[in-house]
């Protein structure tokens, strides 16, 4: 394409998309609206008129990257004005790379099912586990044969640390097992002693490492121990990793204020 045409290109589509951005700052311009102070008019029309301009001499993933850029520009400044830029950046964008935008979404969508299908064959092989721990534990509460160890008949949560086992007891009785764990690596051992749950936090983060999420985080000291949904095939800093359908069995079943016990 040659730039002659790039430039009618920013007279027909471009010029109102950079207006629909202008029109983002003035409607968010007033001093009070922020701390943090605001392009001018002048810079944001300038701005947003060069990166539509950049699509020409661009790669197909690069203009995409640039769509996406001036979209979270809309974004930041005016949320509501988002459907008429958009619509304008990406007549822009479907112009010079005709296809794109449809090429883009196809690689969401299974970019989605294909993270749908892991996520559900994750659960489906963590259910048959769960399913077979179930029955396990089961024959061995019939044959009153399960080894709890040093755990006591009132803890809520028992932890093996040695023989890598969790479970879950109610007035006494082992009511759930987990089918796998893990604890802290050599050097961020996870705490042994007696403890209760302090604090309960179902979409966690990790702000010490990264915002690294920790889903259905259930804490038992003050200085970040909790068990939470991860791999258990790794070792922690300090935390009790438990598989998912375990992390949720654990977080509807346990509740602030009961006993955990680590030995």
């Amino acid at each position: 394409m040659s730039k002659f045409s790039l430039r009618k290109l920013s007279a027909t589509v471009a010029a109102p998309a950079v207006a629909g951005v202008v029109a983002l700052s003035t409607t968010v311009g007033a001093p009070a609206a922020s701390a943090q102070q605001l392009p001018s008019l002048q810079q944001l029309s300038a701005h947003a008129q060069q990166q539509i301009d950049n699509f020409y001499g661009q790669t197909r993933d690069q203009a995409w990257q640039t769509r996406n850029d001036i979209l979270s520009q809309a974004e930041r400044y005016t949320p509501e004005l988002v459907p008429n830029v958009q619509s304008t950046v990406d007549s822009a964008l479907e112009f010079v790379f005709p296809g794109l935008i449809a090429q883009k979404n196809e690689e969401a969508r299974l970019a989605r099912e294909a993270a749908e299908r892991a996520h559900a064959h994750q659960i489906a092989e963590e259910k048959s586990r769960a399913e077979e721990a179930a029955r396990r534990a089961e024959d061995q509460r019939r044959a009153n044969q399960f080894d709890r160890g040093s755990c006591p008949a009132d803890a809520k949560i028992c932890v093996d640390l040695d023989g890598r086992r969790t479970w879950l007891q109610e007035s006494g009785e082992v009511s759930y097992i987990s089918p796998s764990m893990s604890a802290g690596m050599v050097g961020e051992e996870t705490p042994r002693g007696t403890f209760h749950v302090n604090r309960k936090v179902k979409d966690e983060v990790s702000r010490e490492f990264n915002n690294a999420p920790m889903p259905y985080s259930i804490y038992f000291t003050r200085n970040g121990h909790a068990f939470h949904l991860d791999d258990t095939n790794v070792d922690s800093n300090g935390c009790v990793h438990l598989p998912y359908n375990a992390a949720v069995r654990y977080w509807n079943d346990v509740q602030i204020g009961d006993k955990v016990y680590i030995y």
